[in-house]
């Protein structure tokens, strides 16, 4: 029972993040993305927490999977912060860097 119940907290965790991000207006994107890296980071730590207390295959599974989509999205997050505030900085920054 302790498995399906995973399970079910896991797709439900799927299918409310999918919504609650479909539905941010494309102009709120970049404030949104830099202000929730903290948050990956967060839910990184609580998937490694999650995945070291994993008894059976399935918790393995879904513990692994959480930690490997955590750290991607933790990740690019950062990586596209970055690329969008390099798309306001200004000319002579810019040429600085190249």
């Amino acid at each position: 029972m302790t498995d399906l119940l995973y399970l079910y907290i896991f797709v439900l965790a799927a299918f409310v993040g999918y919504e609650v991000i479909s539905r941010v207006p494309v102009i709120l994107h970049t404030p949104l993305m830099s202000g929730s890296n903290f948050v990956h980071g967060v839910v990184l730590v609580g998937s490694m927490w999650a995945l070291a207390h994993a008894e059976t295959p399935l918790q393995l599974t879904l513990g692994f999977l959480a930690v490997l989509l955590g750290a991607a999205n933790a990740a690019g997050g950062y990586v596209v912060t970055e690329r969008m505030l390099g798309m306001f900085a200004a000319k002579s920054d810019a040429k600085k860097g190249a």
